[in-house]
């Protein structure tokens, strides 16, 4: 089984490929960077638009090109006002080779109002943790979810639940397509 991931990252690609081990054997997981379309730090259901976008031009390349990709992943981090607090999450959308879509979120953790403030003036949390944290290119290790929860979580293991989620609906295809 073929999964296309619109991203290099190698944290999401690790996340997808634990994510489906645990319903499909044999898998090819092959990231290819995709644009979200979305500004660099996706609020609301811009987090979601952003990994449909993702997705989809998945599917588009894959039917063009002949890929062979049975499921397209778009995965999307950002932020979401809820209960008037702002949250960090990860957005999912996977979409099969006929077109069937699943949506899915991985746990979403609560943000200081230091870091959501500079994230809303248009900063990237990324950036914001990369500085915060003293390190570089945390995005692509353990992210902002390892710093507040002191380690317990990594941002790969943050994914995986939200990967899940939006396979849902390809497990009960007669409920949901």
């Amino acid at each position: 089984m073929k999964i296309l991931v619109g991203s290099l990252n190698p944290v999401k690609l690790n996340a997808v490929e634990e994510a489906f081990q645990n319903y499909f054997d044999n898998l090819s997981v092959v990231g290819i960077e995709t644009l979200s379309g979305v500004s660099n730090q996706p609020i609301n259901d811009e987090v979601f638009t952003g990994a449909e976008t993702r997705a989809i031009t998945l599917k588009k390349k894959n039917d063009s090109e002949d890929l062979g990709g049975d499921f397209f992943v778009g995965i999307e981090g950002g932020i979401a006002n809820v209960f008037k607090r702002w949250f960090a999450f990860g957005g999912v959308c996977i979409i099969d080779s006929v077109g069937n879509k699943g949506f899915g979120s991985s746990a979403h953790f609560e943000l200081p109002c230091e870091i959501t403030n500079r994230l809303l003036a248009g900063e990237e949390l990324g950036v914001v943790m990369d500085e915060i944290m003293q390190a570089e290119n945390t995005k692509q290790k353990g992210g902002a979810i390892s710093f507040f929860s002191n380690g317990v979580m990594n941002r790969k293991e943050l994914y995986i639940h939200g990967i899940i989620s939006a396979l849902v609906p390809f497990h009960h295809k007669s409920l949901f397509f």
